[in-house]
């Protein structure tokens, strides 16, 4: 029994300092018997605002990892926040999924009780495992959510960013000004991934698509000619444009050395195993697209749907992405830097 309890001492004394290291602000967990919700909220940052983020539904092997998971997409939502210019700090909701959710109305409208408790420093929002109807039993019980049914799916708004983040790197890697006949590797064909799929198609690019779902990427087969390759091989597909939409912590030095393309742009999150790999992507001569910028698109749609009521204003800001990147992409040139880097020091400084 004591060695139990000191691995459990040892594991939450990593946490902490992982917190710390993040510099984030809170963490706050629920449990309820009755609707079987574990539910984490970590706010990394209210600085700007009060803190947005989706809550994802995930299996998780265990509530350390889901804390983890936590603690590194609340980080991440202030940086991308910040880089916006969006009036809000970063956090984030994971609920550790049960074995069976008897009832979904009752879990989620427990979970908006306990946003509701937080007296507006989280706002949620639909993420990973999550619905649109989700979200509306979530407004049963408090008003700090978005992305409802009358609010809209974020998904397509995440898209059209990651495409505007795609033209920007294609316009200043190999200097064309469309999309027409670049080769685009999407790996994963899910929401997003598929909604990529639909506007680089409209606009000439040529696709290769992989997803752990056969049916998924037979679907962009079907309705975009894309060619369909499987989810080991889409790291040596030779293209031009890499865009991560499924799983992060993928670029790591192995995977890296793989890839054929030279731009890498992508709606995952944290796509990055560590973050010395911005710097192994630009010894490389590959140029990448830093994932809290390039998909930011669907934040940007729920902040401007909560504020206003209406997503029209979203628009003009989801487009300044190919702007925002560019200017990314400038400085990483000039001070020699990784984009990473350069994305995250305008992110602190607007944080701080």
């Amino acid at each position: 029994m004591s060695s139990i309890i000191k691995r459990r001492h040892d594991s939450c004394d990593i946490l902490f300092r992982y917190a710390e290291l993040l510099g984030l602000g809170e963490i706050h967990i629920k449990m309820d018997k009755a609707t079987g919700l574990k539910a984490i909220i970590a706010v990394h940052s209210i600085k700007r605002g009060p803190a947005l983020g989706g809550c994802r539904l995930l299996t998780y092997k265990s509530a350390a990892r889901a804390i983890e998971d936590a603690l590194r997409l609340s980080s991440m939502m202030s940086f991308k926040a910040a880089i916006c210019n969006l009036p809000h700090g970063g956090a984030k909701a994971v609920l550790i999924k049960p074995k069976v959710i008897k009832d979904r109305q009752a879990y989620f409208e427990k979970f908006g009780e306990f946003v509701n408790e937080l007296g507006g420093m989280y706002i949620t929002a639909v993420d990973s495992g999550t619905e649109l109807s989700d979200m509306d039993y979530v407004a049963h019980k408090t008003s700090y959510v978005t992305c409802t049914t009358t609010d809209g799916d974020p998904a397509p708004y995440t898209a059209i960013g990651v495409r505007r983040g795609i033209e920007a790197a294609v316009s200043f890697k190999l200097g064309k000004d469309t999309l027409s006949g670049i080769r685009v590797a999407i790996q994963g064909a899910g929401h997003v991934g598929y909604e990529l799929a639909k506007q680089l198609t409209e606009r000439g690019a040529i696709l290769t698509v992989c997803d752990t779902h056969p049916l998924s990427a037979e679907r962009c087969a079907k309705e975009f000619a894309a060619q369909v390759c499987s989810p080991e091989t889409i790291y040596d597909q030779d293209v031009d444009v890499f865009a991560p939409c499924a799983l992060g912590a993928i670029l790591k030095r192995s995977t890296i050395k793989r890839l054929k393309a030279t731009i890498v742009a992508g709606s995952a999150n944290n796509q990055l195993a560590h973050n010395r790999h911005g710097r192994t992507l630009q010894k490389y001569g590959i140029l990448y697209a830093p994932d809290f910028v390039v998909n930011s698109g669907g934040l940007i749609q729920a902040s401007v749907s909560y504020r206003h009521g209406n997503v029209e204003a979203a628009h003009e800001q989801i487009n300044n992405i190919y702007e925002v990147l560019l200017e990314i992409f400038k400085r990483s040139a000039k001070e020699k830097l990784p984009t990473t880097d350069i994305a995250d020091a305008i992110a602190l400084e607007r944080l701080r």
